[in-house]
């Protein structure tokens, strides 16, 4: 599982994150319980211009407090001189969690069209095609 599956799964997951990872080192994972969200979660990925090939970095982030409804999950970034930029290929997931799927790609697209930084690309019509 990579890094944006991950960033859908585990909001979902209810129940002490810890206690399961114990149980996973101890090898009794099988005699933990454990609660899941009901919910659909949607992960957008924000990534720089030029990804996956060459990428610019040290572009400023901005606004990323305007996302309210949604987990803003900061991967390629780095703070420079009190300043969040880029410094990475797959810069901001940001993750919702809905009623429908609908709902939460409608939030997800919102929310990470929400904040800038130069070069920003993400992908507007994943998802949509399985409603």
């Amino acid at each position: 599982m990579g890094d944006p599956e991950t960033e859908s799964v585990l909001p979902r997951i209810e129940s002490d994150l810890l206690d399961l990872l114990e149980g996973v080192a101890q090898g009794n994972l099988d005699q933990r319980s454990y609660t899941v969200s009901p919910k659909t979660a949607v992960t957008v990925m924000l990534v720089a211009g030029g990804y996956p090939g060459d990428y610019e970095s040290g572009k400023e982030i901005a606004n990323i407090e305007n996302v309210k409804e949604s987990i803003v999950f900061q991967a390629g970034t780095k703070e420079v001189d009190g300043k969040i930029v880029t410094a990475g290929g797959r810069v901001i997931a940001v993750t919702t969690l809905q009623d429908s799927l609908f709902e939460a790609l409608q939030q997800a697209t919102a929310d990470a069209g929400r904040i800038y930084f130069e070069g920003k690309y993400f992908r507007r019509d994943i998802g949509f095609d399985l409603i």
